[in-house]
């Protein structure tokens, strides 16, 4: 990606991140925020994301902030949005960067839940307006679920997933809207069914997370759960299915809904967690989380190059 040109709108919590994927990946990168004290920070903030991830020290040198939203989209061959969560900024925002770009420049958000039809409709380049939702921190988790919008381009989205490929990301394709995307969908059920296991008391919170940490995370940290059950039965899915079909989808229809997520189940959960209590020992889980998935990442690559 040496001959790339990305721009960064937002140097935020998700915003640094995403710069940092870029420039690992050789890209050039244009940073802008509303915020001039948040372009500021930034080049110490990714010193010390180099630094946590035993990165190259030259993944700096190639991310520049710059004063105006212009100037970060000028040459860009791709656009990652990272504005607050709320309708009336992306909005804003997507007008302003439809305006500024050029007409062949992909604008990807990394909304986590607004679909990209709710902020680009009506724009004169809907068609190049898509959502790129990456998980929390990108350059350490690589997936990143492209969505559209009905009003996108295919060809827009065959362009973004060979960009982000080339970052060193996994970029999943959906192909169409819906709530949530895939991740976060996956992601709620397992929750609501977790909140209510530790409510109910069936297991503490610890025990909750040990079945996850040193059971099916492990599994899937290597493969997904459909592969996942290409393996649990002698001649493969169908195997499966006819085995343990009845039972996976009577135990579906026990689990918990919505109703999970209450205020005691809350409690519980906190509880568990007093050191996560204050913004400060927030700030410390999340810098050792991030060095932890930092090394994870760097095995797993090394073990895919292997492959």
């Amino acid at each position: 990606m040496s001959h790339t040109q990305i721009a960064i709108v937002g140097a935020g919590l998700i915003g640094r991140p995403w710069a940092y994927v870029f420039s690992r990946a050789g890209s050039t990168v244009r940073v802008w925020d509303a915020d001039p004290a948040a372009l500021d920070r930034l080049p110490a903030e990714i010193a010390a994301m180099i630094d946590a991830a035993g990165g190259d020290p030259a993944i700096a040198e190639r991310i520049r902030a710059v004063p105006t939203l212009a100037e970060a989209l000028d040459g860009a061959a791709l656009v990652q949005e990272n504005g607050p969560e709320r309708i009336e900024v992306k909005r804003e925002l997507f007008a302003a960067m439809d305006a500024a770009a050029a007409p062949g420049t992909i604008l990807a958000s990394s909304s986590s839940a607004l679909p990209a039809s709710a902020f680009s409709a009506g724009l004169p380049g809907a068609a190049r307006c898509l959502v790129a939702h990456p998980v929390n921190p990108p350059h350490v988790v690589p997936v990143v679920e492209l969505c559209p919008s009905p009003a996108t381009d295919p060809a827009v989205m065959a362009r973004a997933q060979a960009i982000y490929a080339a970052a060193g990301q996994v970029p999943v394709l959906l192909s169409r809207e819906i709530e949530g995307f895939v991740l976060n969908r996956l992601q709620a059920a397992l929750l609501a069914e977790a909140m209510r296991l530790v409510d109910e008391g069936i297991c503490t919170v610890e025990g909750l997370d040990d079945t996850v940490k040193h059971g099916l995370g492990r599994r899937w940290a290597i493969m997904g759960p459909l592969e996942t059950i290409s393996l649990n039965a002698p001649d493969g899915v169908p195997d499966y299915i006819r085995r343990y079909g009845p039972m996976l989808a009577g135990l579906a229809d026990s689990c918990a809904q919505g109703e999970a997520f209450t205020a005691s189940a809350a409690e519980r959960v906190a509880a568990a967690f007093p050191q996560r209590a204050t913004p400060e020992g927030v700030r410390a889980g999340t810098a050792w989380r991030d060095a932890e998935l930092a090394a994870l990442d760097i095995h797993l690559r090394s073990r895919a190059r292997k492959d």
